[in-house]
């Protein structure tokens, strides 16, 4: 069982996301593996509607005490800062299924 509090990072992305998002592409991912390095950042990537060909979404699985370490991520994302991000939100995640749960059921 874990300890820490769980989160999940959330993304709405704008229509031209694929086509702006190369500018910006390693910054993020830098951003990426440097919390992953800190030991915060578990998961994360874009969704897609099964009948769509773009990316509608994103989302990033998060494992910290502390709330204010992804509102750090999110205002250091060249994502959000450039518009490709147009809606986020930070929701805390209690799991109850699965080798990451907070409370097994």
């Amino acid at each position: 069982m874990l300890t820490t509090k769980q989160w999940l990072l959330w993304y709405d992305v704008s229509s031209d996301y694929l086509a702006r998002r190369g500018e910006f592409r390693e910054a993020h991912l830098q951003l990426a593996r440097q919390a992953t390095a800190q030991g915060i950042l578990k998961a994360g990537g874009a969704l897609t509607e099964p009948a769509a060909d773009s990316p509608c979404a994103a989302a990033l699985y998060f494992q910290t005490d502390n709330r204010a370490d992804i509102e750090a991520f999110v205002a250091a994302d060249p994502y959000v800062q450039h518009g490709l991000v147009t809606q986020y939100r930070i929701l805390r995640w209690s799991t109850v299924a699965g080798c990451v749960a907070e409370q097994q059921l």
